[in-house]
């Protein structure tokens, strides 16, 4: 059996798309486990430092980013996309907690 040109270049080509695909698949993957992660980090340490009734309820960007060692602009987004986390209306900075305890 010869192989010619035309099979290399569909083997190679073929190769190339599944190391493309694999290597997509797995930057996907790791995506999302960051962004669970994050999600999950973000809303204990949130809950813990809200739930006494002393405590304040609201907390800055700023102050969650500094405490989760993460941007600021990824705890936006993770707390903005996060379900049990809402954004504080009528402040002037961005101020999040936790939906059961500042929405009733």
């Amino acid at each position: 059996m010869e192989i010619t040109v035309w099979d290399g270049i569909i083997i190679g080509g073929t190769g190339g798309a599944i190391a493309g695909v694999a290597v997509w698949l797995i930057d996907l993957i790791k995506e999302i486990l960051t962004k669970r992660f994050h999600k999950k980090r973000i809303y204990d340490w949130l809950y813990n430092e809200t739930k006494q009734k002393s405590a304040q309820k609201w907390r800055s960007t700023r102050t969650i980013a500094s405490y989760n060692n993460l941007t600021e602009g990824r705890v936006r987004y993770i707390c903005s996309i996060h379900p049990e986390i809402v954004l504080s209306t009528g402040e002037r900075e961005d101020l999040w907690g936790i939906k059961e305890f500042t929405r009733t």
